[in-house]
């Protein structure tokens, strides 16, 4: 059913001078990020937030358009690395492990040196809304990135043959080959990207650091002033504004995506049930949007197929050069000798930590790394049967896709000291509510994964599985886990990353006033932002990165490999 193949690509090592650049950077930035926040105002006073029922429209706007203008951010980038890396096997040993280290880095550890730094350069206003929006876009971005990556990398070779035969320019290849094969997997992680960002989002609009308040209106901040004075009908009302908002996304943008993404999928037989959407069909049935596409759409879409002509004539372009430009090859030699500097006087600022803190970080790495592994675990056992079932029963997905997306949409963060209250009483309750958190924030990444992977297998191999009489068992073994691999790596990779980040509020949780933690290197991350202690929280961070790249690399990347080399549809 699924082609095995060798594609005799070169042994991937675990570490190269792509990791030593890109860490090099990293710690550069955190350095200069941590030197601007003791320049940031030693006293901001944040906004009021009002819990009347009626503000909830205004703050529910406000959230929204920080999660598209962070989207949209996220699908540029997306579209223009993915490619990159999928084509340019030189950048590519740069730009895989320096994604491999961006998904990992603990972006709410992050937020207050970028919060503080920006503090003192900008308006402080402006400062937390630029801040949110970059927060959100870590969100949202690497399981897109990663989804693209592993979309352009297994396209089926008969269909880059085609392209091949029609002498396709880069354009015209990314508009019929590319973008299509890749859209179910697209539209499936945007849908997961918009969950996570809300999880984000709430952390991103209630943030304050000692008595800087960089709090902002919206929904996370309405949720959180409501836990705050434990008005549970206030609650009631912001989770309720923000279902009704993810519902109407679903029907309004989700939905009649799919549908419209269902004529994209690589099969010889039409599925007996495809998605459906009243909305999409509503549209079609439009005379003035049949009017507008005929005569604004279609000629401004041609207008840019010439411009694209001309810009490089038809002829199959070129994947993989051995060779980057001059510009490309000077500027990460530039970045470097910055990133040297900074990384110098980084190392400066760790020397000063006492030996009893590096114990704790160390402490603190293997015990995130032990939850981190049984969430996983735990998310595994129950995502591959779901989602199978949900991409492969197009009557139960009609059901289920919603309820999947508003429990996925709704920010564990909400709802979390609830759990606290129950379980904090049992033995090892700390522990126990870190893991359940560390769940309810990854396991979505793996669930849309492999629903869209489940989605993708083509109709035709599911009637030759019936026509041959295989088993249940064989089917899953033949079709099935092969047909899910590629997504299966995509989500595991994502939700690691995740569940890494979602460390820090699931370690160290405030609520009603007091402080709860456990052992862990998100806790250690937690105390050292409340405390402002820059050198804890940079070797805390630095050590999670670490951890993190390794396992991406010894591990992870070596499933990506296989998958590209192994189980793709041909």
């Amino acid at each position: 059913m699924m082609r095995l193949f060798n594609a005799g690509l070169e042994d991937e090592k675990a570490f190269d001078w792509g990791d030593v650049f890109v860490l090099l950077l990293l710690v550069a930035l955190l350095y200069g990020g941590a030197r601007l926040a003791f320049q940031a105002p030693e006293v901001i006073q944040g906004p009021t937030i009002s819990l009347s029922p009626s503000m909830l429209p205004y703050y529910t706007l406000r959230s929204v358009g920080r999660m598209a203008g962070a989207y949209l951010l996220s699908m540029i980038f997306t579209l223009f690395y993915g490619r990159t890396a999928a084509y340019n096997r030189t950048a590519e040993k740069v730009l895989m492990p320096l994604l491999d280290v961006l998904q990992s880095v603990p972006i709410l550890s992050f937020l207050p040196v970028v919060l503080l730094g920006l503090s003192a350069l900008l308006p402080v206003s402006l400062a937390a809304e630029l801040a949110s929006v970059v927060l959100i876009f870590t969100s949202q971005v690497w399981n897109l990135t990663f989804a693209w990556y592993q979309s352009l990398t297994t396209i089926p070779r008969e269909l880059r043959e085609a392209s091949a035969i029609f002498r396709l320019n880069t354009w015209f290849q990314f508009k019929t080959l590319e973008l299509p094969f890749a859209a179910i997997s697209l539209v499936w992680n945007s849908m997961m990207s918009w969950a996570g960002g809300w999880f984000f989002l709430m952390a991103a609009e209630i943030f304050t650091v000692g008595q800087r308040d960089f709090r902002l209106p919206g929904l996370g901040a309405y949720l959180h002033e409501a836990a705050n004075q434990q008005n549970m009908q206030a609650i009631g009302w912001g989770v309720g504004a923000l279902v009704l908002t993810v519902v109407l996304l679903d029907q309004f943008v989700w939905r009649p995506l799919m549908a419209w993404t269902e004529r994209f999928k690589v099969e010889m037989v039409e599925s007996d049930t495809p998605p459906t959407s009243w909305f999409y069909d509503l549209l079609n049935g439009s005379r003035i949007l049949r009017w507008f596409g005929q005569r604004v759409m279609h000629p401004f879409m041609e207008a840019i197929d010439r411009f694209m002509l001309r810009i490089e004539p038809p002829g199959p372009p070129q994947e993989k050069p051995a060779r980057l430009s001059w510009p490309l090859r000077l500027g990460p030699v530039a970045v470097g000798g910055a990133g040297l500097y900074f990384a110098y006087r980084a190392v400066l600022m760790l020397l000063t930590m006492a030996p009893e803190h590096w114990a704790q970080v160390a402490l603190g790495v293997a015990a995130t790394l032990a939850r981190v592994l049984i969430a996983l675990l735990v998310a595994l056992a129950w995502t591959i049967p779901v989602g199978v079932i949900i991409g492969t029963n197009q009557r139960l997905a009609t059901l289920l896709q919603p309820l999947v997306q508003v429990i996925a949409s709704v920010p564990a963060t909400a709802i979390f000291p609830v759990f606290v209250l129950l379980l904090v009483r049992l033995p090892g309750g700390l522990n126990l509510a870190a893991v359940l958190l560390m769940l309810m924030g990854t396991q979505w990444y793996l669930l849309f994964n492999i629903i869209a992977g489940a989605s993708a297998i083509p109709q035709d191999l599911k009637y030759t599985a019936r026509l041959i009489h295989l088993s249940r068992w064989e089917r899953w073994r033949t079709l099935i886990l092969p047909g899910l691999f590629p997504y299966l790596v995509t989500g595991a990779i994502t939700a690691s990353g995740g569940a890494w980040n979602a460390s820090i509020v699931s370690e160290y949780i405030t609520f009603g006033g007091k402080a709860l933690h456990t052992v862990g290197i998100g806790s250690l991350i937690a105390q050292a932002t409340a405390a402002g202690d820059y050198p804890l929280l940079l070797a805390a961070t630095l050590s999670m990165i670490l951890a993190v790249v390794l396992i991406n690399r010894l591990f992870w990347r070596r499933l990506y490999q296989t998958a590209e080399e192994r189980y793709r549809m041909e």
